[in-house]
C-alpha cells in the first residue's frame, strides 16, 4: 500500500509539475490533458488541453495532480505536502525553489526539532512543510 498526495489546480498543473520537477529533481511520468478522453465533452473547449491526470517520481515516491473545472475547483486548505530531507543543504535548496512566488510562512530555520524546517505556500497556492531531522 502506497500513500500519495493528489493536487488539484485550477488550470494551471502542467505549469505546476513542470515546476516540481525542477524544484524538487524529479521526473514527470505522465501528463494527460482532457482532450481525447471520455471526460472532454463534460469540461467547456477552453479546458479540454487542460490536464486530467500527471504524475512525477521523486525519490520513488509519487506525486499526483489534475486540473479541476472552474465550477468544482476549491483553494488547497486543511493539508500540507511534507517533504522530509536528509541534509540541510537539500532542504535549503528545496525550501528556496519551493518558495519562489509563493509565500513564506515560516523561514527554514533550525528548531529543538529539526536541523531545518520551514513552511510555505507555492506560487500556485499548494502548502509544503520541508523538514531535515537533527543528525543523529
Amino acid at each position: 500500500m502506497q500513500i500519495n498526495p493528489y493536487l488539484n489546480f485550477n488550470g494551471n498543473c502542467e505549469a505546476a509539475f513542470k515546476f516540481y520537477a525542477t524544484s524538487l529533481g524529479g521526473t514527470i511520468d505522465m501528463m494527460m490533458p482532457h482532450e481525447g478522453t471520455p471526460a472532454e465533452g463534460q469540461i467547456p473547449a477552453e479546458w479540454r488541453k487542460k490536464i486530467i491526470h500527471a504524475q512525477m517520481t521523486v525519490d520513488g515516491m509519487a506525486l499526483m495532480g489534475s486540473d479541476v473545472p472552474p465550477d468544482r475547483y476549491q483553494v488547497p486548505q486543511g493539508f500540507t505536502v511534507a517533504l522530509q530531507v536528509t541534509k540541510p543543504e537539500e532542504a535549503e535548496r528545496v525550501f528556496e525553489a519551493l518558495s519562489k512566488g509563493g509565500t513564506v510562512r515560516m523561514p527554514l530555520q533550525q528548531t529543538f526539532f529539526a536541523a531545518r524546517f520551514g513552511v510555505l505556500v507555492d506560487q500556485f497556492g499548494i502548502p509544503w512543510m520541508i523538514n531535515c531531522a537533527p543528525a543523529a
